[in-house]
């Protein structure tokens, strides 16, 4: 345990890991918040499916760039301008939702603007965490991180729900902008020295990119990660769209239940926290990856069959076990292999890999609203697991992989 500590030593460190935890806190706040509005507003799988996809596309379209604009402008200035913008978009919601002027096309905008604050944010956040902390101690930084996430994984949706109950939508937003405002607060204490990594603006954008896929082909290890990111995105994470419809119309929950939806897998996901530091220590971390992937498909694919809420609320749990092993060793993978000139570039690409998952979203939203949600999530999940195991038999380097180090042939 005090090697998994050892990082909150570092001031900057424990900066960016609060902030960090109400960034987390005010996305799935916002989350509950846009997907009851939309299905509220228009009644339609297809609608909430489709302001799913205005948020992610902006990361298919910027995906690779992000990690070059973090390295011209330094990743402190990114991260202090992407949060200002988190703490301005839902105050404007909230001026539009109570003069009742918002209309569909306003709540598409502003998915758009918060999925291009992310395409530079969420990178930006993860790539500069092996210079706070060093890349020995990036794993242990990175389980910490996941604490907090998880933590607010739980709080933030049965929050968000309560207060949708309680204060309605436009009551939600305003917390969501006061929980971004602290964040940004805190991020300001961050140290101003942020050299870019040597060699990172020798390129112009393309050719930039033109590397950032040469080395990724190149590198198995990383490879596998971003393959199995874009299976994941594109058909197991859309099922977090379709959650509001889950709840009213299959489940038939209000918003507190869809908010106790969302926070049973953040459950799961802290504990399964537990789980990937002590196995960590004996499995590989690209079979901790794969495994949790693969598993994590499984339990959705039952949970698209479920009409039962107390089974429901199981199955997610158990996916959220699942879930920690994805979202601790995709990070930590790609940050550990990747040479510190490529490490913006790569985790842009898993960025990209990330934005795929805006298509996931009307593939599933088209099939939603054809055949229904729960047909729709089966489907895609099952499809999911099938790829996973494909990925992971077809590629040796990834599935072999030992030691996280960058490659030596490249």
């Amino acid at each position: 345990m005090r090697t998994i500590l050892a990082p909150l030593r570092i001031p900057d460190y424990r900066r960016l890991l609060i902030s960090n935890g109400l960034w987390w806190q005010a996305r799935w706040m916002e989350n509950i918040a846009v997907g009851w509005l939309v299905l509220e507003m228009t009644d339609s799988a297809w609608h909430v499916a489709l302001v799913g996809f205005f948020r992610m596309a902006p990361l298919l379209v910027g995906g690779f760039f992000s990690g070059m604009v973090a390295d011209r402008f330094g990743r402190r200035a990114v991260i202090i301008f992407s949060q200002t913008v988190n703490v301005i978009v839902p105050a404007v919601v909230v001026f539009l939702i109570v003069t009742k002027l918002l209309v569909f096309w306003h709540v598409a905008v502003v998915a758009t603007l918060m999925g291009a604050v992310w395409a530079l944010d969420w990178p930006t956040r993860r790539s500069i965490l092996p210079d706070l902390v060093g890349k020995d101690r990036t794993m242990d930084g990175m389980l910490l991180e996941g604490f907090f996430q998880n933590t607010s994984r739980i709080i933030g949706p049965f929050l968000g729900g309560t207060i949708v109950k309680l204060l309605g939508v436009p009551g939600c937003f305003a917390a969501v902008a006061v929980f971004a405002a602290s964040g940004l607060v805190i991020l300001l204490g961050l140290s101003k020295s942020d050299a870019p990594p040597r060699g990172s603006r020798d390129h112009r954008p393309w050719k930039a990119i033109a590397d950032g896929i040469r080395y990724i082909r190149h590198d198995q290890t990383i490879l596998g990660v971003f393959l199995i990111t874009v299976v994941m995105n594109n058909l197991l994470f859309p099922y977090m769209t379709l959650l509001p419809v889950f709840a009213r119309d299959v489940l038939g929950q209000g918003p507190i239940g869809f908010g106790l939806l969302g926070a049973c897998q953040g459950v799961g996901s802290l504990v399964g926290l537990f789980l990937v530091s002590g196995t960590r220590h004996f499995w590989k971390p690209t079979w901790i990856f794969a495994t949790g992937s693969f598993f994590q498909s499984v339990m959705l694919v039952a949970f698209a069959a479920s009409v039962s809420f107390p089974l429901s609320v199981s199955l997610l749990f158990l996916s959220g076990l699942a879930q920690a092993s994805f979202g601790v060793m995709q990070s930590t993978i790609v940050l550990l292999s990747a040479k510190d000139e490529m490490r913006g570039r790569t985790m842009g690409a898993v960025n990209f890999a990330i934005g795929l998952g805006s298509l996931g979203r009307i593939e599933v939203g088209a099939l939603a609203s054809a055949f229904g949600a729960p047909l729709a999530v089966g489907v895609a999940c099952g499809a999911s697991a099938l790829l996973v195991l494909l990925i992971t038999a077809g590629l040796p380097g990834f599935r072999n992989k030992r030691d996280l180090g960058p490659s030596k042939h490249f």
